[in-house]
């Protein structure tokens, strides 16, 4: 007897531990939850009232938090040898065998490793001093009217990705990318230089000479030496940024807003999927959370609305055409773009209106108002042959937009009856979509787990092993050796009308 209660005691003392463990274990995962990185589809987004989405609120923050460096840059002290080449390379090679030993997941691992080059201040820190000292000067205008300034903003891009980059480690939340400061140990490594806040607020002959500075310093780096560039990542997100020297770093990592493979601002084997990655323009208009979008979202009684630049060059030249036969049809709002708070006010506006906001291509085959109507949740309608998308790797923009070709658009009232026939149920289920779409466009600071800036680095760990196969293919052929590979791929972009809505 005696021993069958101390049996019975010996199991409630465990199935009471079991449980407690049990228990624990639970409350464990559950305190975790928030920390899990969630699927595009998955929750609606509410961005932390502490972080800052402006890039002027966001800049002056910045600047008063993080004083240009007293320490040495990466500038070489002395002239650049084979043996600096080399050197770099052995630690390379040791520091490669040890991950590829230890890290069952390398090459394609995460966190990558990204070294940030401390470049000489007249390259970073003078220009964002710039911008911030002349950002009320109304009067610096572009040669068709638009305000330089508000252009910088839409292409800061390189702000928000170094931003990030180089804060405290104790104050980041992307896990996707870490800093690392030992050249050896790189993925990859970010150049800093703003680009297009130079060619815009640079007198002309001084923006080149800084280019000219720029593209030697640069290409100076052993580390640019041993690898030809290939694993070098370069912010020029403004078609006309770095555009005097950029051929010749044209094996770099370009940031790019689009591929124009219309010849107008890349020329040809520049610019490819498989090398260089779109980002999303920076919004001109506020964003709307999901707060937001459940108020407007029943009071959207607007078919169709495009606000901007009515006529366009290169392929912008349908945006004129589709003007002509849009223009004073039921349900539709098409309005001459004015610069300023007032026109920020009004796009913002109609896009909260409109269940459709048309997306033509102007002298680009992208624009900010894409990202615009995205995050004002209204559907955009694509009219864009030649368009890529950002982060189309990990995005599936058939869940949030339609895409037209040019020839359909063009017929002859084709437009408003493809729209009017979409069923009232997908519509809405794109408007969800949107909601939780919405949040991978949202530059901010500190940057988000799944916005644009995280996504950049998990859609960069995707080109690691690719590069590194270039880089040491290239080391490795000696002269005379036939050229068979290349990864080059820039076959011409097909739209396809979506002919029945299910």
């Amino acid at each position: 007897m005696a021993g069958k209660q101390i049996s019975r005691s010996k199991s409630r003392i465990i199935l009471l531990s079991l449980s407690l463990l049990g228990f624990s274990l639970l409350i464990f995962l559950s305190s975790l939850s928030p920390l899990r990185t969630t699927s595009p589809s998955s929750t609606h987004f509410h961005l932390p009232t502490t972080s800052h989405t402006s890039f002027v609120t966001s800049l002056e923050h910045f600047l008063k938090t993080h004083p240009s460096p007293s320490l040495p840059d990466d500038t070489p002290h002395k002239p650049l040898t084979d043996q600096h080449v080399t050197n770099l390379d052995n630690s390379v090679f040791h520091s490669e065998t040890n991950r590829l030993n230890s890290d069952p997941f390398y090459p394609i691992s995460l966190p990558l490793k990204v070294y940030v080059y401390n470049m000489p201040n007249k390259f970073t820190y003078d220009l964002l001093l710039l911008f911030r000292n002349t950002y009320r000067d109304t009067s610096n205008l572009t040669s068709n009217g638009s305000p330089v300034h508000r252009l910088i903003e839409q292409h800061s891009i390189d702000y928000w990705l170094w931003a990030d980059l180089i804060a405290p480690e104790s104050e980041r939340l992307l896990k996707s990318v870490v800093r690392v400061h030992r050249q050896e140990e790189a993925d990859f490594f970010y150049i800093p230089f703003f680009t297009t806040i130079s060619f815009f607020l640079l007198e002309k002959q001084q923006c080149k000479a800084l280019y000219r500075e720029a593209l030697k310093w640069i290409t100076d780096q052993p580390a640019w030496k041993r690898s030809g560039g290939r694993d070098h990542i370069l912010p020029v997100h403004h078609p006309w940024s770095f555009k005097t020297v950029r051929r010749y770093v044209k094996k770099a990592i370009w940031l790019l807003p689009d591929m124009d493979s219309t010849g107008n601002w890349y020329k040809p084997g520049q610019v490819y999927l498989e090398k260089d990655l779109i980002l999303p323009y920076v919004a001109n208009v506020d964003f709307c959370d999901a707060t937001c979008l459940s108020e407007i979202n029943p009071k959207r009684n607007t078919l169709l609305f495009f606000r901007g630049r009515l006529k366009r060059n290169a392929g912008g030249k349908i945006r004129s055409k589709l003007v002509d036969q849009l223009r004073g049809a039921d349900g539709v709002v098409i309005e001459e773009g004015t610069s300023g708070e007032g026109g920020k006010e009004a796009a913002q506006n109609g896009m909260r209106k409109s269940l459709f906001c048309l997306n033509p291509a102007g002298d680009t085959p992208s624009s900010a108002r894409l990202f615009d109507a995205i995050v004002s949740g209204c559907i955009p309608v694509i009219v864009s042959d030649e368009l890529e998308l950002p982060f189309e790797g990990i995005l599936d923009y058939r869940k949030i937009a339609l895409f037209v070709s040019s020839n359909d658009a063009l017929k002859p009232s084709w437009l408003l009856k493809y729209l009017k026939d979409i069923r009232s149920a997908h519509i809405k289920e794109m408007q969800q979509n949107l909601a939780k779409y919405s949040r991978h466009f949202l530059y901010s600071s500190p940057a988000q787990p799944l916005g644009p800036e995280d996504l950049v680095w998990k859609m960069m760990a995707g080109k690691v092993v690719n590069i590194k196969l270039h880089s040491r293919r290239s080391q490795r052929v000696v002269e005379g050796s036939r050229n068979v590979c290349t990864c080059e791929c820039r076959p011409g972009n097909i739209t396809n009308t979506v002919s029945t809505i299910s």
